[in-house]
């Protein structure tokens, strides 16, 4: 996958500046569970290993995952995944940030 805007049309925002920091994380998510109200500081994306996702903005698009579907995600925008499915949902995400910058912030 290659864009230059995330799963809902915005334009990704410029990188950061300052010293880069990779983070590479593995989300669980179990059958029925939704995740909290969040939003990511920097770009990200990932590729679902397992199961199935459905990502929701705080607009109301939606994004349905199977297994194997990439998603670039969102920045700035509030959001949750759900895994209405039977089986547990896996993704690996890949956030290209910097040291200064938390890359998730739950809505309080």
């Amino acid at each position: 996958m290659e864009s230059t805007q995330s799963w809902n049309g915005d334009t990704l925002p410029a990188y950061p500046t300052g010293q880069p920091k990779i983070t590479i994380i593995k989300v669980t998510i179990p059958p029925n569970v939704k995740l909290e109200l969040h939003e990511h500081l920097v770009i990200n994306a990932g590729v679902l290993i397992t199961g199935e996702l459905t990502v929701v903005d705080e607009h109301g698009n939606k994004l349905e995952l199977k297994a194997g579907d990439p998603i670039i995600e969102l920045v700035n925008t509030f959001h949750y995944g759900i895994n209405e499915g039977s089986e547990t949902a896996e993704i690996i995400v890949v956030y290209a940030g910097d040291v200064a910058t938390p890359i998730t912030v739950i809505k309080k």
